[in-house]
């Protein structure tokens, strides 16, 4: 799975203008499930998002986790991720899941982050969707698993 990670003071998604979801501090994270991937790949980064000490501790060193703070889980789904454009100048999305196996994936991830994280807040998958971020630092982390 490819995702993209942001340590944020808050975020939000909104689709056809209306708030789907929305956090105070936490991460947004920004996710898409690749053809290989499996749910033993989706346990493995929510595992490490939970536990990645990106957060300042009391002398400002990142030292916390968002479970440490307290913070929230923004889980947007972005299939562009997989976006292949090293050949011409059209991405291709070759690597991407197909929609029902990326759904698939995309709903155990959350459903699996909601039994182990008090905030959670999504969009939707394949939606059109506007996100709104204040990223605090800032601090974005790729993580490819």
């Amino acid at each position: 799975m490819k995702t993209v990670i942001q340590r944020v003071s808050q975020a939000s998604v909104c689709i056809d203008g209306h708030i789907a979801g929305r956090i105070n501090q936490g991460l947004l994270v920004l996710i898409c499930a690749e053809a290989t991937d499996t749910e033993t790949t989706s346990d493995r980064l929510l595992n490490k998002l939970l536990k990645l000490r990106i957060f300042s501790d009391e002398a400002g060193k990142m030292n916390r986790s968002v479970q440490d703070v307290e913070g929230g889980l923004l889980i947007v789904s972005q299939f562009t991720l997989a976006a292949d454009v090293w050949s011409g100048n059209r991405p291709g999305f070759s690597s991407a899941a197909d929609p029902k196996t990326g759904e698939k994936l995309y709903d155990y991830f959350v459903d699996t982050a909601r039994k182990l994280h008090p905030i959670v807040e999504t969009g939707s998958f394949g939606a059109n969707m506007q996100v709104s971020l204040v990223n605090d630092g800032p601090v974005t982390i790729p993580i490819q698993l």
